[in-house]
């Protein structure tokens, strides 16, 4: 898939057909996408979709072996990475030990031409260490920060020279789970704040729906689907997407009915199971192999003897539970049914209250709406 090229006047980076080789390796497959102005954008997707080198584009660090790249409408191709009017943050944040925080911060600025005044610098980084919330930490030594701290020092260090574009290759790998989740939160606070475009690198698809305006997923150099966090999670292109963005059960089959908006599919048992279709994708057609998706959160639980309109549900599958996870919020149950095999439920506690809850071993109905089921080409 390629991403529509508008030729808005407020992109701040631009892919016109790009391909990157190595070799016989392609890393980026003929791309073209458009990334607005002060947004926030995720390029998402697996080790070796193409993302990080996607990244190393736009950072100057790889040239494209076709096509062409633009930031704020001109052409970069040639220019190298220190004439760019980006900044990148990276993984490990290659923050110098031998300085102070302060001095790592105005690294950039004395690498100008002609260097600001002394005084000048330190009012600068003084500004920067209050735009990350750490203000009087400018003469401690980097060993001296724990991980969190040493990504704002980063970050700072990135912004002082106010580029155009923002850089950043999975800056919180290396942090524990619920600091990561902090500097989320600190991340789009800030990047809001400053209201400059920042582009994150990820595999990690809750930190890309957390954060992004636009995310780009990607697979084997190529675009799968473009679009806003609630796009790509409720309307997903197609099994690839919806697999990898969430958890989604999957009904393999093959169209056997076409009727408006609705798609039915009939199993090698079968079964006969319906949904909508996605304005997203292309109209598939009689013949054709497709899947029946549907979200566990929207999928409901019921005891043995609960039958679809007991439920609510159009569907109502019996089975019996394998596996049970308490996760406080909500119960996550692994359900063997009799027809389909395992399916996900999660659980809302307000809904556990109701039936006091299920454990493995138990018989149990599992049901779902048609109009929640979503019906996918199955790539």
């Amino acid at each position: 898939m390629t991403a529509e090229i508008n030729n808005l006047p407020d992109a701040d980076i631009e892919f016109r057909d790009v391909s990157k080789r190595f070799g016989d390796v392609i890393a980026v497959d003929n791309v073209s996408l458009l990334i607005k102005r002060g947004e926030f954008f995720s390029f998402l997707g697996p080790s070796g979709c193409g993302k990080t080198t996607s990244l190393r584009l736009i950072a100057g660090f790889e040239q494209p072996t076709t096509g062409g790249v633009q930031i704020g409408g001109t052409s970069v191709i040639g220019v190298p990475p220190h004439k760019r009017p980006v900044n990148m943050v990276f993984q490990h944040y290659a923050l110098f030990p031998h300085m102070t925080v302060a001095e790592n911060i105005g690294f950039g600025l004395r690498q100008r031409k002609p260097k600001p005044s002394r005084s000048d610098m330190d009012k600068q980084v003084d500004e920067s260490l209050e735009m990350v919330r750490m203000s009087g930490y400018g003469n401690r030594r980097i060993w001296e920060m724990s991980g969190g701290q040493q990504q704002r020092v980063a970050l700072a260090r990135a912004l002082i020279n106010r580029p155009t574009v923002l850089l950043l290759d999975e800056p919180l790998a290396a942090l524990d789970r619920k600091l990561r989740r902090d500097m989320q939160i600190e991340l789009q606070t800030l990047q809001r704040e400053v209201g400059i475009t920042f582009i994150l690198v990820t595999h990690d698809q809750e930190e890309a729906l957390s954060m992004s305006d636009q995310i780009c997923i990607m697979r084997e150099g190529r675009v799968e689907q473009l679009g806003s966090p609630r796009e790509l999670y409720d309307l997903p292109v197609n099994r690839y997407v919806a697999d990898f963005v969430g958890k989604t059960n999957f009904i393999a089959g093959t169209v056997s009915q076409v009727s408006g908006g609705t798609i039915t599919l009939e199993t090698e048992k079968g079964m006969s199971f319906s949904g909508r279709h996605s304005p997203e994708t292309k109209m598939l057609s009689p013949g054709d192999n497709a899947c029946v998706a549907i979200r566990p959160e929207l999928m409901l639980i019921g005891s043995d003897s609960e039958s679809a309109a007991d439920m609510n549900t159009d569907i109502a599958l019996s089975g019996q539970i394998k596996n049970q996870i308490f996760l406080g919020e909500h119960t996550e149950y692994l359900v063997a049914t009799d027809i389909i095999g395992d399916v996900l439920v999660l659980s809302p506690k307000y809904i556990e209250s109701r039936h006091k809850g299920f454990g493995p071993g138990d018989r149990v109905s599992v049901g779902w709406k048609n109009e929640i089921a979503l019906v996918l080409e199955d790539s």
